[in-house]
């Protein structure tokens, strides 16, 4: 086989998306392949199209926890979670205290930066949801409002 056309395909193959090529005129042959030989190579082979392949299954989707009954406040950011304005200070709310709309519920740090979260109902607070200095997502439920 000429080196020329051996150079050609070689080039066909650097500007497209074949990975692997094998050329027959006569009784000479040349394979030319992106991979080496120590890397897997995937051929479309028909006796390998017809041999079922293994199918990886996604995990189970854990299961979403029921949304408690009255309004949840949620994280507007990702931070730290803390219950009261300094350690050793009284929280902000407990459960069972009456909540107007602009009280302080908590403070969330995030990046050095105290951000204070306030209630967006009046009512009760009827639940807490996250312990005191954990770590917090965004739109993670943090108080329950009745």
């Amino acid at each position: 086989m000429d080196i020329r056309k051996i150079k050609k395909l070689i080039e066909l193959i650097e500007e497209s998306d074949i990975a692997e090529i094998e050329i027959h005129e006569g009784e000479e042959s040349v394979r030319l392949s992106r991979y080496s030989a120590s890397q897997h190579v995937i051929s479309n082979s028909p006796a390998q199209a017809q041999q079922p392949q293994p199918i990886a299954l996604a995990p189970a989707s854990p299961q979403v926890p029921e949304e408690p009954p009255g309004h949840v406040l949620r994280s507007p950011m990702v931070g730290t979670f803390y219950r009261s304005p300094t350690p050793g200070a009284k929280s902000f709310v407990e459960i069972g205290s009456s909540v107007k709309v602009g009280d302080t519920l908590c403070i969330i740090e995030a990046m050095k930066i105290l951000n204070q979260i306030e209630a967006d109902k009046d009512g009760v607070i009827s639940k807490i949801l996250v312990d005191n200095a954990q770590p917090v997502e965004y739109n993670q439920p943090l108080f329950v409002i009745e």
